[in-house]
């Protein structure tokens, strides 16, 4: 039995794939995709959702429109330096012919989890906002999620700044609700897939001519992931890609691809140079633990599982 998934993204080049590696596997159901302003703005993440879906021949999964600001501070800036301006690199997919359902992420999130069968696993891939309204509002229902797979946070340094990771930097106070404070009924399995991990499993200029080689969807994925990649170099002075997003939902398909720790996660609300920074506790020192943090990855067993599905996905 396929376990059902919904996806929480800012897309975003590496949303992108998380989205194709996720429609290509028959071990879990896409049953939605909802968006939140993040890499690029809500219009374009949303469109962008639309695209891909449609891209993968899966225009009838359900794609709601979610926040475009965060909860208490302004976004003063995004990722569009890294993303492109159109969030996917400069690719241009076929526009699709779906638009988004006349429901909020919330209100599609609530109407999913209360309908499933089978407890539905979230994967969030951006900043944590429509999470933490969940979290929030419908505490009730959040708690009955079977698992939440987070990409975002680092034990040691950010990638937005020396501090913080982008996802937790572009909304600290939505991570603080969701990784620090949950106050749910029953507890959420929770595992945050951090750069301690991503930035591990990653392709190089060989893997990415292998995507393109194999034609279709795995070499427009190679093509935008192109454009990542020169801002790695550029910004990182790295000539590998991290896929971050990917990895999230790597582990959320087949878990045990990360080694996780229980720790607590302590999310900087604070408007000084630390803002966004995740203090992971894995020795109990500062409270009990909140949630599960990836301490390492079975780096070949991950990226042969993501290629693999990109490759499938020939569209």
């Amino acid at each position: 039995m396929t376990r059902p998934v919904l996806l929480d993204c800012d897309p975003g080049i590496d949303d992108m794939v998380a989205i194709l590696t996720a429609v290509a596997s028959p071990e879990v159901e896409l049953v939605g995709v909802t968006t939140v302003g993040g890499n690029v703005g809500i219009d374009t993440t949303t469109r962008n959702a639309l695209d891909v879906l449609a891209l993968a021949g899966r225009a009838d999964i359900p794609v709601a429109r979610g926040a475009d600001r965060p909860y208490l501070r302004s976004l003063d800036s995004r990722a569009a330096s890294v993303h492109g301006d159109n969030g996917l690199g400069g690719i241009t997919l076929p526009t699709s012919g779906t638009a988004p359902v006349d429901a909020t992420a919330l209100e599609l999130i609530v109407a999913t989890v209360r309908a499933a069968t089978e407890p539905v696993t979230l994967v969030a891939t951006g900043p944590l906002t429509n999470v933490a309204h969940l979290f929030a509002v419908h505490p009730d229902v959040a708690s009955r999620l079977a698992r939440l797979v987070v990409m975002g946070g680092s034990i040691g340094a950010g990638n937005r700044t020396p501090a913080a990771e982008f996802n937790i930097w572009a909304d600290p106070e939505a991570a603080y609700r969701v990784l620090t404070e949950p106050g749910l009924p029953r507890p959420v399995p929770t595992t945050l897939v951090g750069l301690d991990v991503t930035y591990r499993t990653a392709y190089g200029p060989d893997d990415l001519r292998r995507l393109r080689s194999g034609g279709g969807v795995a070499s427009l994925c190679a093509d935008a992931l192109e454009h990542y990649l020169s801002a790695y170099r550029r910004d990182h002075g790295m000539d590998v890609v991290p896929l971050h997003d990917p990895l999230a939902m790597a582990e959320a398909i087949r878990p045990g691809l990360v080694t996780a720790r229980p720790a607590y996660v302590e999310v900087d609300t604070t408007t000084g140079p630390s803002r966004g920074n995740t203090l992971v506790d894995l020795r109990g020192v500062l409270g009990q633990p909140t949630v599960e943090v990836a301490v390492d990855v079975d780096v070949p067993s991950a990226l042969e599982f993501i290629s693999g599905r990109l490759e499938f996905r020939q569209g």
